[in-house]
């Protein structure tokens, strides 16, 4: 069992950077992949990126390679997405899940989610 808490969202400019976490409060947190989702009102929840269990492999979303970056830290339960050059596109809620995926495929436990918003 995994509980997750988004935070970090928030506004930006087109071209800044924002960092996102998600905190889980579940004892089992290195034993799941986890991920991040973000959905935009009245469109499906999409991929972004994906770090197994050691945090030694990641997945992305073409839409965010090479701006994006997921990395996590056991230790601390916690999971993080640095996202850099943000383009107003990248406006959604961002959600973070567990146990998902490499190609995407999400997993059974997801945050409240956090909202991003990109001005152009």
């Amino acid at each position: 069992q995994v509980q997750l808490v988004e935070s970090g969202g928030g506004l930006v400019q087109a071209g800044g950077s924002l960092r996102l976490s998600c905190a889980a409060s579940g004892r089992t947190f290195s034993r799941y992949a986890m991920g991040w989702f973000r959905q935009v009102p009245g469109k499906e929840r999409e991929f972004v990126a994906f770090i197994n269990w050691s945090g030694g492999s990641t997945n992305y979303a073409d839409s965010v390679k090479g701006r994006f970056t997921i990395s996590r830290d056991n230790a601390k339960n916690t999971v993080v997405l640095q996202m850099n050059s943000l383009k107003p596109e990248d406006t959604a809620v961002y959600y973070c899940n567990a146990g998902l995926r490499p190609d995407g495929l999400p997993g059974h436990y997801w945050g409240q989610g956090t909202q991003v918003t990109v001005s152009s």
